[in-house]
């Protein structure tokens, strides 16, 4: 197996902000773009840019495998699940992990990683 056969999307010095290799979409952590919305729109951000990335790899979120979110504050985990269950689509909910995490800006509330099927 050589390289090649992995596509990588949004390439940087430190990281690329997708790769799909052998049918299979790996995202990084997506995090809001606009740090100074609550938890709701946060989430709604971050999901939205989950939604955008999987689409360029010619998946979608019913193809979903796995979904890792990392909450900085577990008080909110019920507003994000509001919007995550408004989301996702109805019989394709993927296995799941949600933990309380420090994240690497202050102003983060929630970062999600997903790997999908193409």
């Amino acid at each position: 197996m050589t390289t090649a056969s992995i596509q990588r999307f949004d390439v940087g010095p430190r990281m690329s902000e997708m790769a799909v290799h052998n049918g299979v979409v790996y995202l990084a952590g997506q995090v809001a773009e606009d740090g100074s919305q609550d938890i709701t729109g946060q989430t709604q951000q971050v999901l939205a840019a989950v939604d955008a990335l999987l689409a360029r790899a010619g998946s979608d979120k019913s193809k979903i495998l796995r979904a890792q979110i990392f909450l900085v504050d577990l008080a909110d985990f019920a507003a994000m699940n509001a919007v995550w269950e408004q989301w996702v689509v109805p019989g394709h909910t993927p296995p799941r992990a949600t933990v309380q995490a420090a994240l690497a800006r202050p102003e983060w509330k929630i970062e999600v990683v997903v790997t999908a099927a193409v």
